[in-house]
């Protein structure tokens, strides 16, 4: 069940967070900013996944941290490979390989919720409305709650449904 939530994404009692990035992303902008700031190890590992991976845009990494802290990054945009590393922009293709790799890890893990902000709005450059029927489609027959933070409100806690 998808439920539409407003405040602070880090605050979320989800079981996980995704959040959307591109491969070898400096995690400079938006929630990965936060994200690595809060958890530096995670940059370093999701850098090291990617060299010895050779990701492709559209799939998904499951990251554990300290206190059993969940991240999965969707490799939701193209990667401009440049030395300035400027971002890549995201497609719908892309979001919609990564949504069904998330689905997986979700099965997987057996995650009892997940959180997510409006991915691929900011640095991905796509229009919200293009964005979240696919995530509907995708996770909305989840028989767990999924929040997807459709306004960030810093430091204030969401109303998010316990089912």
């Amino acid at each position: 069940m998808i439920y539409k939530v407003e405040g602070d994404i880090l605050l979320s009692k989800a079981q996980a967070i995704a959040h959307g990035v591109e491969k070898n992303d400096p995690m400079d902008k938006c929630l990965a900013l936060e994200l690595s700031n809060k958890y530096p190890t995670m940059l370093t590992d999701f850098h090291r996944w990617c060299h010895q991976h050779n990701t492709k845009p559209g799939e998904a990494r499951l990251w554990t941290g300290p206190d059993n802290i969940r991240i999965v990054h969707l490799i939701t945009q193209e990667s401009l490979e440049s030395p300035d590393h400027l971002h890549g922009k995201a497609t719908l293709n892309n979001i919609r390989h990564a949504l069904s790799a998330l689905v997986k890890i979700i099965a997987t893990e057996k995650f009892n919720s997940i959180a997510l902000p409006r991915i691929a709005t900011g640095v991905g450059d796509l229009d919200w409305d293009d964005v979240l029927p696919l995530i509907e489609n995708s996770l909305g027959g989840l028989a767990i709650p999924v929040y997807v933070y459709v306004t960030y409100i810093a430091g204030k806690v969401a109303d998010e449904p316990v089912v």
